[in-house]
């Protein structure tokens, strides 16, 4: 009897009843049976307590007893409709016993309590969905993020990453994930500091992660589709880009966003209509002028081409990009009034130079190019090395290590090399590779071929480029000390999965069944022994032309990304002379492997050309590759415009315009120059 009334006298007791919950609570997780049978005493002793009968539902969650759980909660929550804890609770409970309208009802009424708490948002999200509210449970979701942004860890863990000590920011929210493993907004956090240190596949995998926690998350979807650009993976790209595009907040930015994705796809015609949707919504969007303008000259419609440009400008007048796209259609000639024009541009960025490079050096270059038409060469040269020297600081371009490169390369895919190395690689005859300088005539080939009845155009595509990058990462992580030891891993088996999945990536850009396609993408001349090692059967054509007139084109011409040894003569001199070297290298090795289209030979005589080509590619001939201008299919390089009519010979000596000024380049080129088209013995 003393003990019962000492334990009726301690339960009743304030401080010793708050003890005996806190005891009850720390059980919780581990021992929920222990923690329900201490709250069920503390209800004997003092009954109906709100905070032993919070404890008790908690308890029967945890044991697995949802439905006893909610029928004691949902009472509970009637009495303390204010206490977020108690709805809370009740919210959980529902949700796990499936009964979603009281889930909603309790998380609607947490939320109108603390609409701050992001989790009771991504929780009534995810209720709302189960519902098939789809609409409302985006709007949570949205509202879950939007609470999220006023974390002060989450705030803390953005601000060094900002500032770039990613370190800190992956230690505070690899922490706060651990106490919060499902908290979207970190997961996306976190997935952007992995891509700044460039781990994509890290990257991916949290923001895809976020996404599956709050699929209403517009942020984290925008920002995967951009890891998924990059990483080229773009069904999927297109795929969350439409999603994005319906979401109940509307942003112009998802539709552009999905119009960059069907550009990257070759469906101009659709990134066209959205456009053009956009813009009669809201015509004063310069950079939506010059995206339509982009996607009209890609399609051939240089007239709306042309005007789209001008409308940019018009809105815009120090808009670089638009001046130099409608500098850099080769049908048009800038005029005194678009030169005076640019100029006052200059003028007018020159107070704030240091932060309008972009716009500077695109208007540099347009003055260039108008300057040429002019027949002023001094002056256009004076604009295009402006331009050049302004761009060539922005960019990264190790001439030396590429040149160690092109070397090794060189020096592994011997006839020797190959034949140790043996059948292999995936037998599939489709692709035809084109390769060689950007402005060497390549897109001209491609054109030929691609009014072929058997053969498909895609565009310059970067799949061959990123499987030797991800070999050539083996070698820089140390996993093999050389490029040649790296290669020479390689099973048949290896080679066989290689070239199977070119294959596969490259199919998204196959429209049609013809069976044969080109990759027109020109830096693949460094990969020419990969190739042959993953894809026995393919086809390489390698378009060359004379090396003064492909080099000053390439310097001439601002490349919208890539090509970085363009913007200095010696440069461009150097890659040329390495560009030879190794496909002589290739040559040397295997015989006829590689057929060569010389530019001027083509110009000069080109169904005599046509005929060798479509004999190498084991193709009939057809009419149809003398009139390849009249094929109307889409064309996104610098050379679109001149494909669409007769070859002209008008380029073909063009450079003695500039040949006051050519000395580097003569210089970086060496015996290359002098022995052209026939390749030196010795490029030193």
């Amino acid at each position: 009897m003393e003990a019962a009334a000492r334990t009726s006298n301690t339960a009743t007791d304030p401080l010793s009843l708050k003890q005996a919950l806190e005891q009850a609570a720390r059980l919780l997780d581990k021992q929920p049976e222990a923690a329900l049978r201490r709250a069920e005493a503390i209800l004997k002793q003092a009954q109906g307590l709100p905070a032993a009968e919070l404890l008790a539902c908690q308890a029967l969650r945890r044991m697995g007893k949802t439905k006893a759980a909610l029928t004691r909660v949902s009472a509970l929550a009637r009495s303390q409709s204010r206490v977020p804890a108690v709805i809370w609770e009740w919210a959980l409970a529902a949700s796990e016993a499936g009964a979603g309208k009281q889930a909603i009802a309790a998380l609607e009424s947490l939320t109108r309590q603390q609409p701050a708490v992001a989790d009771g948002w991504f929780l009534l999200a995810r209720e709302l969905r189960k519902a098939g509210l789809k609409d409302e449970a985006w709007r949570a979701d949205l509202s879950g993020v939007h609470a999220s942004s006023r974390d002060p860890q989450l705030l803390e863990a953005a601000m060094a990453m900002n500032e770039g000590r990613l370190d800190e920011g992956e230690a505070i929210l690899k922490g706060r994930l651990q106490r919060v493993p499902g908290d979207p907004a970190g997961h996306r956090l976190l997935g952007e500091i992995n891509w700044r240190r460039g781990d994509m596949t890290a990257a991916l995998a949290l923001v895809e992660r976020a996404l599956q926690l709050a699929p209403g998350f517009d942020l984290a979807r925008d920002f995967l589709v951009r890891l998924l650009l990059q990483t080229n993976r773009l069904p999927e790209a297109l795929e969350h880009a439409e999603t994005l595009a319906s979401s109940p907040l509307k942003s112009p930015g998802h539709a552009l966003l999905k119009a960059s994705v069907l550009v990257r796809l070759g469906d101009q015609r659709r990134a066209r209509a959205i456009y053009e949707k956009l813009l009669k919504q809201q015509p004063d969007q310069p950079q939506v002028w010059q995206n339509l303008g982009h996607v009209l000259k890609t399609l051939g419609e240089q007239a709306d081409a042309i005007d789209a440009y001008r409308q940019a400008v018009a809105r815009q007048p120090a808009m670089g990009e638009a001046w130099w796209s409608l500098a850099n259609l080769k049908t048009v000639q800038l005029g005194a009034e678009d030169i005076a024009a640019i100029e006052r541009a200059l003028a007018l960025l020159e107070p704030d130079a240091a932060n309008r490079r972009e716009d500077i050096f695109h208007l540099h270059f347009s003055l260039g190019k108008a300057f040429e038409d002019a027949g002023d060469y001094a002056a256009s040269f004076r604009h295009y090395d402006l331009g050049n020297r302004l761009r060539r600081a922005m960019v990264l371009h190790d001439a030396d290590g590429f040149s160690a490169e092109v070397a090794a390369a060189a020096g592994t895919f011997t006839s020797a090399f190959l034949s140790e190395m043996g059948a292999g690689g995936c037998p599939a005859p489709d692709p035809i590779f084109i390769v060689g300088l950007p402005r060497s005539g390549s897109t001209l080939v491609e054109q030929i071929l691609a009014s072929h009845g058997q053969v498909e155009g895609t565009m310059e595509l970067p799949e061959m480029m990123m499987l030797a990058s991800r070999l050539q990462s083996r070698v820089d992580e140390g996993e093999f000390p050389d490029f040649r030891a790296m290669v020479s891993s390689l099973s048949p088996q290896d080679r066989l999965r290689l070239g199977e999945e070119y294959i596969e990536r490259t199919r998204v850009h196959r429209h049609t069944a013809k069976p044969l396609f080109v990759d027109k993408m020109p830096n693949n001349w460094q990969h020419v022994g990969l190739i042959r090692l993953i894809l026995p059967n393919a086809k390489i054509v390698d378009a060359r032309r004379h090396p003064l007139s492909c080099c000053l084109s390439g310097w001439k011409q601002h490349f919208a990304r890539g090509q970085a040894f363009t913007y200095d003569l010696a440069d461009i001199g150097r890659y040329y002379r390495d560009y030879v070297g190794l496909m002589a290298a290739h040559d040397r090795a295997a015989p006829g492997a590689v057929h060569r289209v010389i530019y001027e030979n083509m110009v000069a005589d080109t169904e005599t050309e046509i005929r060798r080509l479509l004999d190498y590619l084991s193709l009939p001939f057809e009419r149809a590759c003398l009139e390849f201008y009249n094929n109307g299919r889409a064309v996104r390089t610098a050379s679109s415009e001149q494909v669409r009519k007769p070859i002209f010979t008008d380029a073909v000596g063009h450079w003695k315009n500039y040949e006051p000024w050519l000395g580097p380049l003569v210089e970086a080129l060496g015996p290359v120059l002098g022995a052209y088209p026939e390749v030196p013995e010795t490029r030193d």
